[in-house]
């Protein structure tokens, strides 16, 4: 069975591809290496979850980026097939000229509305409890830094206890759809933060701010604190040098910007 981690250095957080990113990658090679012909069916979920040791979400998973990549489409009544891989590589090609930043840029504008919106309700609407969770969440931020993790997983959950203190279970369901697009845009944004103290110093501060005005039951505060947050993450991205955007951190800009959401959110129904 495979198995993901992640580990850093001194210099720098290098998080290690996900059950999804590798079998994504090993389905993509056989793909386009023609061990399955154009037009012909994919093996079932059932038979995958058995062949690799995984199960059915991180299949799901794969096949959804295999999708997004022009590799594979569903079909109704054939179930997955193959696609032409040199229209792909085309596709891929004109992906990889593109300003690798484009689609976490596009997944954050995304958030400024969802974002400021969630905390302007939370600061109206936040329990005791929540506001006990929010703080916990930012702790648990500073702790997995502190013990040398990249805190992508407790950023994101710092924004989804957020949510949930909307008292509106729709903006955590939304969340949730989009779970794996947030992941990794948010990914990619720590791990430029991560690269200088003073940027993680801003981001640090700025989830504060967020609490404060959710503690303070200020809604236009918090709505201010949370959009101030995303535009700042949008500038920090935009600074990113062209050294930043190699390896697994443009394979990762590289899947957002191409993602199709319409495929994401019909898929979680």
């Amino acid at each position: 069975m495979l198995n993901g981690k992640k580990h850093c250095d001194d210099t720098k957080m290098i998080t290690e591809p996900t059950l999804a990113d590798r079998i994504t990658k090993l389905l993509a090679q056989q793909l386009r290496s023609g061990a399955y012909p154009v037009n012909a069916r994919l093996p079932t979920e059932k038979a995958m979850v058995e062949e690799f040791g995984v199960s059915r979400t991180v299949i799901r998973e794969a096949i959804s980026r295999l999708k997004s990549e022009g590799l594979v489409e569903t079909r109704q009544g054939s179930g997955t097939v193959v696609l032409d891989p040199r229209t792909s590589a085309a596709f891929r090609l004109t992906a990889s000229a593109s300003n690798p930043a484009d689609g976490v840029l596009r997944i954050i504008e995304l958030r400024c509305g969802i974002e400021a919106q969630m905390a302007a309700l939370a600061a109206t609407r936040r329990t005791a409890s929540d506001l006990a969770e929010i703080k916990r969440a930012l702790k648990e931020i500073d702790r997995a830094v502190a013990h040398g993790g990249d805190g992508v997983k407790e950023d994101l959950e710092f924004h989804m206890v957020i949510s949930r203190a909307t008292q509106n279970h729709y903006y955590t369901d939304l969340l949730g759809m989009l779970t794996r697009a947030l992941h990794d845009a948010i990914r990619i944004t720590r791990s430029n933060e991560a690269r200088r103290a003073d940027l993680t110093a801003e981001v640090h501060a700025e989830h504060n701010a967020i609490y404060a005005a959710i503690l303070a039951g200020d809604p236009e505060a918090a709505r201010a604190a949370a959009l101030r947050h995303m535009e700042s993450t949008v500038s920090r991205i935009k600074l990113a040098e062209g050294s930043f955007w190699t390896g697994e951190r443009r394979d990762v800009a590289e899947r957002l910007a191409n993602i199709d959401l319409n495929t994401v959110l019909s898929e979680r129904r």
